[in-house]
């Protein structure tokens, strides 16, 4: 199963791209219509709802009346977050049962407006924010939905901002015209579900391209989904992309810290589940100091993010390695440069390789030669 966090402001027409996953084949969860369940006639939750709010928060039929409600609930902050925890809870657990009725092979899309506020970005193997600029939201919160023009910018004042939303986003949406097309994001979805089910990782071409200045944000969020699933351990962004302004093949190389092996060893299904599934067990090649250079690896499932994942033990050769190669190249411009203008010759030698490993092996000169010059720059800093 592949979960995918769909979010967006209120009026940026998250709904619409909802229900074209759906079309496409997605199982759709609305946080909105279980937000309405949960509240339903008879239920606790409208009991508790009425007991915070008043009586006068329902119609002369028992039923809710929404409107009176939020004209409560957005006022002030305290009183959100009240409404927020009699309902949050319920949605939750039902959530949570729907989930786990849909189809082992299923691609569960999860329409919820307040996933960044929330702080659940990291729960998901994918993020879509659907954008709309404020003008317009407020147009069609107005003229579509009939919400009175103060209450619609309280509504919106309420939420995230654009800036935050983008920050979780790993699939940025604009629909503040035309309807966006979701062909494309449709497929990668496809494929990412069926890696994750068969344990399979995307692959591609070792070719080097131009720093790309997303490389970081994207990272971020690599990273957390990565110490999320591994219980909160730590994660160190590494490799040719942690190095600003550095051409890089466009794989995002993470290492992430385990106690030995055998801890590496029993993650190997949880991050599997979480989208990072198990290549093998290797031996990193020594860079001059002794000790345990193994590692596990692991690689991304998602074909439109490509990921390495390696688990070392932090403070042994290998993290130590890593760490020292990436600050150097951030710290000697010669260095980097040099670095860059020898990769992108051999990226073009061995651009048929599809695994990359001629690539690899071809590049191993330069960096056992690199590695005195690491050991110097360390000493350098240690003293």
């Amino acid at each position: 199963m592949l979960r995918v966090g769909l979010t967006g402001g209120i009026g940026s027409g998250k709904s619409t791209v909802a229900r074209l996953l759906a079309e496409s084949g997605a199982v759709v969860i609305d946080a909105d219509k279980l937000a309405r369940e949960v509240l339903e006639p008879g239920t606790d939750g409208l009991k508790e709802v009425v007991k915070a709010f008043g009586e006068d928060v329902l119609n002369a039929d028992g039923t809710l009346n929404r409107a009176a409600l939020a004209a409560k609930a957005f006022a002030t902050e305290e009183a959100r977050q009240t409404l927020n925890g009699i309902t949050h809870p319920r949605i939750g657990a039902l959530t949570g049962k729907r989930m786990a009725e849909a189809a082992e092979d299923a691609i569960v899309v999860h329409d919820i407006p307040l996933l960044v506020e929330r702080d659940m970005a990291a729960a998901y193997h994918l993020v879509i924010v659907v954008h709309a600029d404020p003008d317009t939201r407020l147009r069609r919160l107005v003229t579509s939905r009939g919400m009175d023009e103060s209450d619609a910018k309280a509504r919106i004042a309420a939420q995230a901002t654009d800036e935050q939303r983008r920050a979780i986003a790993d699939v940025w949406l604009d629909n503040s015209g035309e309807v966006p097309d979701v062909t494309v994001l449709w497929d990668r979805l496809v494929g990412f579900e069926k890696n994750v089910r068969t344990q399979s990782y995307a692959s591609g071409s070792p070719i080097v391209v131009p720093y790309d200045e997303r490389w970081p944000a994207q990272a971020r969020r690599v990273a957390r989904r990565i110490s999320a699933a591994a219980g909160g351990r730590h994660v160190e962004h590494i490799g040719s992309t942690s190095v600003p302004g550095l051409a890089a093949k466009d794989v995002l190389d993470f290492q992430l810290a385990v106690e030995d092996m055998a801890a590496a060893d029993s993650l190997r299904d949880t991050l599997a589940q979480a989208g990072f599934p198990y290549v093998g067990p290797y031996e990193d090649t020594p860079r001059g100091d002794e000790g345990d250079w193994s590692k596990r690896l692991h690689a991304g499932a998602d074909p439109g993010r490509r990921v390495n994942l390696h688990l070392r033990v932090p403070g042994g050769p290998g993290w130590r390695w890593a760490v020292d190669f990436r600050d150097w190249l951030r710290h000697d411009a010669e260095a980097r440069a040099e670095y860059a203008a020898h990769k992108l010759e051999l990226s073009q030698r061995f651009a048929a390789d599809a695994n990359g490993f001629a690539y690899g092996e071809a590049k191993d000169p330069w960096m056992r030669a690199a590695a005195e010059r690491v050991q110097a720059y360390r000493g350098g800093q240690a003293s």
